[in-house]
């Protein structure tokens, strides 16, 4: 299940300067189920009892299904310069207007009961995982488990609302093992895998997701936070992964680059300017229903914000159709033949990425079946 990010309780489909969101109603026609909202950005902005007193985020930005609230953790990598960790939290400084804001764990659990998402993240110290300090992963972990104790102590509302532990660790497998043992303990209702997706080689990246999700419950959620390449979430449900979140398919949508079976399309392309097909003629959303190729390249290459929304809208249609065809595939038995089909449709020569074809190898589904001869 892929997630589109809402950070501040709206999914951006313009640029900046205009009007920002897809609505509640385009969403909901897009089949989504949940969307994720940022605790650190809501609670700068609009805040938190605003919204409590508004009904929750839920009536706020009146979505009748589910939501997720990230911790604010993530802003320990993204807003570093503006950070500083310790025991106690995180104390960030507003980019907006340079107000600083302490996130305690306790914080976190009482911004995130008041916004109401059914699906809360504990807080957690965050590492960038090309950092090259072992000293700091090892602080990172312990002090993550420590946070997740504060965490569920603070939590006011566990019968309305899930609280997911975060597995840290960096690229080490036995700090990720020692994350593990500890959130599990806790017999959370789902467990998320943290601090990947940062700049990490793919095949660091892939086994990082193998290692963890062998080793978490495989009766609750496993998401893998910051994933939104098709690729990277087909690659890691095959793994055993079932939950994603990205900004990357709205974000790519912002600059014309549209999301098709075999890869990209990009629409800025001179090519796309007497190409009156849809951007995808397999795809229903009302963007390739209505409009071609040529009518949005000359909106993309004058950077007119009616393309932008446009192209979100296929993008995200896109990413909820993915996981709707990996959730047929798993119920009709017949999961390894679609993985093998994505593959193909990216790389029809054949020549998928070493990284991919050991992910597969490693998740029982080998690119190359026994009664077939390498390409």
């Amino acid at each position: 299940m892929f997630m589109p990010v809402g950070t501040q309780g709206t999914v951006k489909g313009m640029s900046k300067g205009t009007v920002k969101g897809m609505t509640s109603q385009q969403l909901e026609e897009l089949d989504c189920h949940v969307i994720l909202g940022n605790t650190y950005h809501l609670e700068s902005r609009p805040g938190s009892d605003l919204v409590a007193e508004l009904g929750g985020l839920h009536d706020f930005i009146s979505w009748p299904r589910a939501m997720l609230t990230d911790s604010g953790g993530f802003q320990m990598v993204s807003l570093l310069h503006l950070a500083e960790i310790t025991e106690a939290g995180v104390e960030f400084q507003s980019p907006v207007d340079g107000a600083r804001l302490l996130l305690t764990p306790e914080q976190s659990m009482g911004i995130q009961n008041r916004l109401g998402a059914d699906i809360m993240m504990a807080l957690d110290d965050v590492v960038s995982s090309v950092s090259t300090s072992a000293e700091r992963f090892e602080e990172a972990t312990h002090r993550t488990t420590r946070w997740i104790d504060r965490c569920i102590a603070a939590h006011t509302r566990p019968a309305e609302q899930n609280l997911f532990g975060i597995i840290q660790g960096g690229l080490d497998e036995r700090l990720r093992a020692i994350s593990i043992e500890d959130l599990v303990a806790r017999q959370l209702p789902g467990y998320a895998i943290g601090g990947l997706a940062g700049g990490e080689d793919k095949d660091s990246f892939w086994r990082m997701v193998s290692f963890c999700t062998a080793r978490l419950p495989a009766d609750k959620p496993r998401y893998v936070m910051g994933i939104g390449y098709p690729m990277d979430v087909v690659i890691c449900s095959a793994l055993g992964a079932d939950m994603y979140d990205s900004v990357y398919p709205t974000r790519t949508a912002r600059f014309g680059v549209a999301l098709v079976p075999d890869g990209v399309l990009k629409l800025k392309t001179a090519a796309c300017a007497n190409d009156f097909r849809p951007i995808d003629d397999t795809c229903s959303c009302m963007t390739c229903q209505r409009y071609t190729r040529a009518f949005l390249q000359g909106l993309v290459a004058r950077d007119l914000p009616f393309a932008a929304h446009l192209v979100t809208y296929h993008n995200i249609a896109y990413m909820q159709r993915l996981g709707r065809d990996m959730r047929a595939a798993i119920a009709e038995q017949r999961f390894p033949a679609f993985v093998r089909g994505f593959v193909h449709q990216h790389h029809p020569e054949g020549d998928a990425p070493a990284w991919i074809c050991r992910a597969l190898d490693a998740a029982g589904i080998p690119l190359t079946k026994p009664h077939e001869t390498a390409a």
